[in-house]
């Protein structure tokens, strides 16, 4: 069954059914995905280090392009291969955007900054961002509280994306953290439910 996508102006009530269900994702971690939600950007911030020699910028830019459609797993493999030499792995235009990172081009003229990707590399590169939020199939579907599958859920649209977003950041208001920190922990909830 083709499943509808979510409204980009979605109604205050909707709003808050999305604010409920991260909230209630959350409420069901255990300790260990807890910790291991809490530690999950600063533990990418030093993989982009490790990976890029010392070049946090590269480094974390490099894992947020070749993080579309990818496990974590692959794309942390993906991504030291490419620091190493080897680009490879992905669809012609996203290896496009990680040679011209590697060449030295600013990640912020390659990466498009309003997007999943653009805020996976700011959430690597600073985990302490109070503002930028990584909405991926998963972060939508824990928020909708329907898995859509292959489905596209046309995240590209920068309003739903950003309504996406927004019931992060207030959800982490409401429990006292940060929307970063926040997303990871429901979305290791999420993948390993």
């Amino acid at each position: 069954m083709q499943l509808q996508p979510i409204k980009i102006k979605a109604d205050p009530t909707t709003r808050e059914a999305y604010v409920q269900n991260i909230m209630a994702t959350a409420m069901r971690a255990t300790a260990d995905q807890y910790a291991r939600g809490v530690n999950w950007y600063p533990t990418a911030r030093d993989l982009a280090l490790f990976i890029a020699n010392g070049d946090l910028r590269m480094g974390s830019a490099v894992i947020a392009a070749l993080s579309a459609n990818n496990g974590w797993t692959m794309n942390q493999r993906l991504a030291a291969d490419a620091c190493a030499g080897n680009v490879h792995g992905h669809t012609d235009d996203t290896l496009d955007k990680v040679r011209r990172i590697l060449a030295g081009v600013d990640p912020v003229d390659v990466l498009p900054m309003t997007k999943k990707t653009g805020n996976f590399f700011r959430n690597i590169l600073d985990p302490t961002d109070p503002v930028s939020v990584t909405i991926d199939r998963h972060a939508h579907d824990l928020a909708v509280g329907v898995k859509y599958g292959s489905q596209n859920r046309l995240l590209s649209a920068p309003g739903r994306y950003n309504m996406l977003a927004d019931c992060y950041r207030e959800a982490a208001r409401r429990l006292g953290m940060l929307p970063s920190v926040l997303q990871a922990i429901t979305w290791l909830v999420w993948i390993e439910s």
